[in-house]
């Protein structure tokens, strides 16, 4: 018992626990009910539905989706054409009508590479058909083969024209340096009138590059064109192949 004379201590009084309000009472359940989930959950599916295609089938193999159908106008593909250093200069004086012709009628892009003597084409997303690519490289190795900038473009107006090379030597693989000489000057003609015979009666144009032959016009023209240069190479007399390409030139009257 403490003496009357000590200094009274204040009781500790043991605090109320307070009622808990609306909220933590929604907290403390969902506190119980997180507490008894399983560690491991299972994983949402994917919202996106070509991942659900995505799947592997009972055989172990995977599903793909189907392939989308993309225009092959939309992509992008290029050309490079060499330009053979006889013909930079032609080509810089010619770049106008090609330009504009390639970025005005194919809706093409073009660019010049003087450094690689090369010509670059490629489609753009104004380009209407993908085919007129392969065209665009058709008439610039025309150009480049040496047929004049007027022909060359006839290549882009007119889908039944096409280009036919061969060698001399092919013809006659006996020729020395001396006959495949003389056999060039038999397909040109004195002043290249029997080239200009030639390309007449047959619609054609001919270009010789060297030992080279190219000849530009439709499938039968060549093939007339070609006879007649194989003739040359082979020894016929310049008179018969004359006679023969009157024949070729009369019935082609008949036949248009």
């Amino acid at each position: 018992m403490p003496a009357p004379t000590a200094l009274l201590q204040p009781t500790k009084v043991p605090e109320a626990a307070a009622a808990p309000t609306p909220d933590q009472e929604d907290e403390l359940i969902l506190d119980v009910h997180d507490s008894n989930l399983p560690e491991t959950t299972a994983a949402l599916p994917p919202s996106d539905p070509e991942d659900v295609e995505m799947a592997v089938d009972e055989e172990g193999r995977p599903r793909f989706a189907p392939g989308k159908d993309i225009d092959p106008a939309r992509r992008v593909e290029r050309r490079n054409i060499p330009i053979p250093p006889n013909r930079m200069s032609a080509l810089k004086i010619n770049w106008s009508k090609m330009y504009e012709a390639l970025a005005g009628h194919c809706k093409l892009q073009v660019r010049m590479d003087v450094k690689e003597k090369r010509v670059q084409l490629r489609t753009s997303r104004f380009t209407e058909r993908i085919e007129t690519l392969q065209m665009g490289a058709d008439f610039v190795s025309a150009f480049a083969m040496g047929f004049d900038i007027d022909d060359a473009i006839a290549l882009l107006r007119l889908d039944s024209l096409y280009i036919q090379s061969f060698d001399i030597k092919d013809v006659r693989q006996t020729l020395g340096p001396d006959a495949l000489g003389r056999a060039i000057g038999r397909i040109a003609g004195k002043d290249g009138k029997t080239k200009f015979a030639i390309e007449n009666a047959t619609k054609t144009r001919i270009v010789l590059a060297g030992q080279k032959v190219h000849i530009l016009g439709g499938f039968e023209n060549i093939g007339m064109a070609r006879e007649s240069i194989v003739s040359l190479v082979l020894g016929s007399q310049p008179g018969k192949v004359y006679n023969s390409l009157r024949i070729i030139a009369g019935r082609m009257k008949e036949r248009f």
